[in-house]
């Protein structure tokens, strides 16, 4: 079984657990090149129906529009700026480019979109991931030239940068900013209770009935949930783990999360989990993990105080789970044994 396939199998698992014949609607699909899953609750199918058709349908949107490697309106851009050129681009667009330069210098450049070209490189740009590693003097002369989202020009619609190597991948914010894309789509429909589940990172709207929505957080290594938390109304948790995009080479694994200071995939962490709250709550809960897992066992705590991430983990290579003394108090560990470190 793929670890998508654990995955939603688990939170739908935690949902159905003694519901009986409580009024779930469900439905999935596949988009974003992962596993999409809508729970809605107290509501007749009829309506429930009609709100996932039209939330699926912006997912395929969005999916459309950002694909890195297919024909889309970022792959056009992508072009354009390989020439030298600069390029109009959708409202939209524009505004998903100049709030991820604001994540990306917030971060010191950790999440970083700009680096299309490594993630290429390495053959994450791809439905299926072959184990070959790639040319290090094409990664070397990649970190040399120092792609940056600050090297973007933002004119209004029209895009240009001041560095051909930029190549924009917005893996790691497209899925956060589809989830608050369905949280106001299902809201605008009159449904207010719900739980949003893109491959891992997941939103939750109104309450389970009488309780709050409760999700696992996937052991990066075992199947099953490592720990469980409730979520509660526009809470959003998000995952960045080496066992979603890897390739394994002579024992050692190659996960899809590069170090832009490097140009290589990171090595040492297993999975980072955030909570966010608040407006853009799924943009942050996907973006904003991607500097804490790049950072690692070292840098990852000062990055969460730094974006302002109260409940966050790290889990390392030997299976050690840190984490904020925050995120302690929301989570309930399958395994009481499990070895933790606890920050301020």
């Amino acid at each position: 079984m793929t670890f998508l396939s654990r995955l939603v199998l688990l939170l739908l698992a935690l949902q159905l657990a003694a519901c009986g014949k409580e009024p779930l609607y469900q439905e999935q699909a596949y988009v974003f090149g992962t596993q999409v899953d809508v729970t809605i609750y107290g509501e007749d199918e009829a309506k429930a129906r009609q709100a996932v058709v039209l939330v699926m349908r912006e997912f395929q949107r969005l999916h459309d529009m950002l694909h890195a490697w297919k024909p889309s309106e970022l792959s056009d851009l992508n072009a354009a700026i390989a020439q030298g050129k600069g390029r109009q681009v959708s409202p939209e667009l524009a505004m998903m480019l100049k709030d991820a330069a604001r994540v990306s210098a917030q971060s010191d450049g950790l999440f970083n979109p700009a680096i299309g070209g490594l993630i290429q490189a390495w053959g994450f740009q791809a439905d299926d991931f072959k184990a070959v590693l790639p040319d290090e003097k094409k990664i070397a002369a990649l970190v040399k030239a120092n792609p940056q989202m600050s090297d973007l020009v933002i004119d209004s619609t029209n895009v240009k940068s001041r560095n051909r190597s930029v190549k924009i991948d917005l893996g790691g914010y497209a899925k956060g900013y589809a989830l608050d894309r369905a949280a106001a789509i299902l809201k605008q429909q009159g449904i207010h209770n719900a739980l949003i589940n893109i491959g891992g990172n997941v939103m939750a709207l109104g309450t389970h009935g009488s309780r709050a929505w409760r999700v696992g957080i996937q052991h990066p290594r075992k199947p099953g949930p490592l720990a469980t938390l409730e979520l509660h109304d526009g809470e959003a948790i998000g995952t960045s783990g080496d066992y979603q995009r890897y390739f394994e080479l002579d024992g050692k694994r190659y996960c899809h999360l590069i170090d832009p200071r490097n140009g290589h995939p990171v090595q040492g962490v297993e999975a980072v989990t955030i909570l966010t709250h608040g407006e853009h709550a799924g943009l942050l809960s996907d973006a904003s993990s991607k500097p804490l897992f790049v950072s690692g066992v070292q840098g990852w705590a000062g990055y969460a105080t730094k974006m302002q991430l109260d409940e966050a983990l790290l889990i390392d290579a030997r299976g050690v789970v840190h984490l904020t003394a925050a995120m302690q108090k929301r989570l309930k560990f399958t395994d009481e044994s499990t070895p933790r470190e606890v920050v301020p």
